[in-house]
């Protein structure tokens, strides 16, 4: 068999077991990534680069040790799963470098940590001053965690006593020109409210919308294909239609939050009403 052949197909099984394994071992090896994960991932990484072109090793070889050291890391976090213990003798624990504004010297030497790296990682949690940090946690992925004294700390509504609203993470309704179903009914509003904001924009339709998003209160933020300022110059005219259909959502939502009969054929009259009043006008806005 050609050489290049050979190492085009040891290239894709070594590929191809490597993706496997990421995929096993999750999220959790690059996000909290230890000494010992760093270390496997090197290891592994090695013998995939040797099994891809070194031809002495054979693919059988290469392939067990890829599997070992994939394998073996995951029982590992299992194992830890049932035994406090194991953990700690895996990875370590935390370690409290700053206490009440005071360096804990020994707990620096402990961790070869010099003075220079400390200050460097507080900087990168926004903390210049060692005063400030009530608890600094060395974390057994490397990280400090800082935790400021209560007089330094940002405030926030909580704090002052001030009530807030609950807040949800923004809803994304209209994506490359598509209208997104789910999250306008899970918020309760209907495609014409929501054509009506997108026209208060400068769109006329949904599929000139390459991005429109709504947070907790209702305000849609709208990107168009096509910016304002590219577009040609025309004369403007008042948006009617576009709050004349929101109003008609709006009497449509009402009257499915009530059961009171009175209530009910009001909003189909004022609704029919309404129609007939759009209808007369919309020629007009074209």
């Amino acid at each position: 068999m050609p050489e290049l052949v050979l190492i085009l197909i040891r290239s894709i099984a070594a590929f191809l077991l490597l993706l496997l394994m990421t995929r096993i071992m999750g999220k959790k090896q690059i996000s909290q990534l230890t000494f010992f994960d760093y270390c496997v991932g090197i290891t592994i990484g090695s013998i995939a680069a040797t099994l891809s072109v070194d031809q002495n090793v054979k693919i059988a070889t290469g392939l067990m040790a890829l599997l070992v050291w994939g394998l073996f890391p995951i029982i590992l976090a299992y194992m830890s799963l049932k035994s406090m213990w194991f953990t700690k003798m895996m990875d370590g624990t935390a370690t409290i470098m700053i206490q009440n504004g005071k360096i804990l010297e020994k707990n620096m030497k402990k961790n070869l940590f010099t003075i220079d790296e400390l200050m460097l990682l507080l900087r990168e949690k926004g903390t210049f001053k060692v005063s400030d940090v009530e608890m600094a946690v060395l974390e057994t992925n490397g990280q400090l965690s800082v935790m400021l004294k209560t007089d330094q700390q940002p405030l926030t509504p909580h704090t002052l006593g001030i009530p807030s609203e609950p807040e949800h993470g923004p809803t994304i309704l209209i994506m490359d020109g598509q209208l997104l179903d789910k999250g306008l009914k899970e918020h309760g509003y209907s495609k014409e409210w929501l054509l009506g904001e997108v026209q208060k924009q400068g769109a006329k339709d949904f599929k000139e919308v390459f991005l429109a998003q709504m947070d907790s209160r209702g305000n849609v933020y709208v990107d168009k294909y096509v910016d304002k300022e590219k577009q040609p110059i025309a004369e403007e005219r008042p948006l009617l239609e576009a709050p004349l259909k929101k109003l008609q959502a709006d009497l449509e939502s009402l009257s499915l939050k009530t059961n009171n009969l009175e209530a009910n054929t009001l909003s189909a009259e004022e609704k029919a009403s309404l129609q007939k009043t759009i209808d007369l006008i919309l020629p007009y806005l074209k």
